[in-house]
């Protein structure tokens, strides 16, 4: 009896520390485990300038860039930066590859069922870039039977598509503009701010803007549901960087102008 009674209680008291163990796994939120870390693994494409690209030095630099890294620091975090084509950065955050998206990801009804978002950091407006000798696309009605190219499932993709377009994918900004200047799509729809650094950039390019959408989108950070505690500091962070001027002064830098209002 003796012996059971002992046995008995090594098994009670093996279950009670594997019951504490997976209370404490299940009780592990993603804010505890960047923190342990040290580290915000952050997901970008690293191809669409100026939010996301590689200067003359090789180095990845631009305003999702800074963004982000000032957001990592506030926090008391390393910044770690995940290069990804736009398919594989919401695929990359499912997995829990990365923590955070900083890739001027606009916010939909669509995303919002799958992902929660920041509050927004940005405000931009979609146009319809076309050559210059172009004189049949002058409205997004315009774009039903035309062919446009774009990131496949991006927001711009998604846009042209429910105007009646055939939306052919394209990895980068570069290809989608040699895709139109070379005459092989119709159109691209991109970012005002976006294609304005392009022509800034590349003035003597053959294109031109025929329109824009009259409201502007929101640009927010997606992070995987349920995890508030970390989307509360990501807020807290964003805030800090609007009320001390960062934000704006971010985006001068690499637009031109304050996009972040």
């Amino acid at each position: 009896m003796k012996k059971l009674i002992k046995l008995l209680s090594i098994l009670l008291i093996a279950t009670l520390v594997l019951s504490s163990c997976s209370k404490e796994e299940e009780e592990t939120t993603l804010l505890d485990t960047v923190k342990s870390r040290g580290q915000l693994y952050i997901g970008t494409e690293g191809t669409w300038s100026p939010w996301t690209f590689h200067d003359d030095g090789g180095a990845l630099v631009g305003f999702d860039v800074e963004v982000a890294t000032r957001i990592a620091e506030i926090m008391g975090l390393e910044p770690v930066f995940y290069e990804s084509e736009w398919d594989g950065l919401f695929a990359g955050l499912n997995s829990a590859r990365y923590d955070i998206v900083a890739n001027g990801v606009e916010v939909t009804d669509e995303r919002a069922e799958a992902y929660d978002f920041s509050n927004p950091y940005a405000y931009i407006n979609t146009v319809i870039v076309v050559r210059k000798d172009n004189n049949d696309i002058n409205s997004f009605e315009d774009l039903d039977g035309k062919s446009t190219a774009n990131t496949l499932s991006s927001t711009y993709s998604l846009l042209a598509e429910s105007y009646g377009a055939n939306a052919v994918g394209v990895d980068s900004l570069a290809d989608t503009i040699l895709l139109v200047e070379q005459g092989r799509v119709d159109a691209t729809l991109n970012a005002d701010v976006s294609i304005y650094d392009y022509l800034r950039v590349h003035p003597d390019a053959n294109l031109k803007i025929v329109a824009e959408t009259e409201n502007p989108s929101i640009v927010s950070i997606p992070v995987r549901k349920g995890e508030e505690d970390f989307l509360a500091e990501i807020n807290a962070a964003i805030k800090e960087l609007r009320d001390n001027g960062e934000l704006s002064e971010i985006s001068i830098k690499y637009f031109g102008s304050d996009i972040t209002n």
